[in-house]
C-alpha cells in the first residue's frame, strides 16, 4: 500500500486497457490538465453516482480543457457495459491488477462492518498540464465533487 501523491510531485505515466479495448496513456494527454478519478466499482450506487456527475459536467471540463479517465479494477468489458448503460462519454480505464491505484496511493484497507480488506478508495487527481499533481481529494464524498473538481480546474487556469 502506497502513500498518497502530493501535490507538485509528477503524476506516474500509465498505460491502460480504456472500455473501448485500446491503451490510454497518461502521455496522450500531455499539455491538458486530466482528472483522473478512482472508484470501487462498475454499476454500483456510489460509483454509478459519480459517474454520471462527471458524464454531465464533462462539457464544462473539456471547455476547461481537461479530460476525464475513470478507473477501477474491473475489466473492459465490465467498464464497456457500464459506459453504455449509463452513456458514460469518457474512457474507463482497466486496472486489473490495481498497479496503478497503488502507485497513486488508492489502493488501501478498508474496513466494513469490522471485516477488513484491501481495496479501491474511492478518490480524484487534478494532473496539470505539465503533469504535476495539481490537486488531490481524498476519501470523496460524490455528492457535488463534479463541482468541485470544476473550481479547482477554474483555478488551474487561472494561475497558469
Amino acid at each position: 500500500m502506497s502513500e498518497w501523491l502530493e501535490v507538485g510531485s509528477k503524476a506516474p505515466a500509465f498505460s491502460l486497457v480504456s472500455d473501448s479495448g485500446k491503451k490510454v496513456k497518461l502521455s496522450d494527454y500531455s499539455g491538458q490538465p486530466v482528472v483522473l478519478y478512482f472508484y470501487p466499482k462498475d454499476d454500483t450506487p456510489g460509483c454509478t453516482k459519480q459517474a454520471c456527475a462527471f458524464r454531465d459536467a464533462s462539457k464544462q471540463m473539456k471547455d476547461l480543457g481537461a479530460v476525464v479517465l475513470g478507473v477501477s479494477p474491473d475489466s473492459h468489458d465490465s467498464h464497456a457495459k457500464f459506459r453504455d448503460k449509463f452513456s458514460l462519454n469518457f474512457p474507463l480505464l482497466a486496472d486489473l491488477d490495481h498497479k496503478l491505484a497503488d502507485e497513486y496511493g488508492a489502493w488501501r484497507e478498508k474496513n466494513m462492518y469490522g471485516k477488513k480488506s484491501m481495496g479501491i478508495q474511492r478518490c480524484t487527481y487534478l494532473i496539470a498540464a505539465d503533469g504535476t499533481i495539481a490537486k488531490v481529494w481524498k476519501k470523496v464524498s460524490v455528492d457535488g465533487h463534479d463541482s468541485q473538481v470544476i473550481e479547482a480546474l477554474q483555478q488551474l487556469g487561472r494561475d497558469t
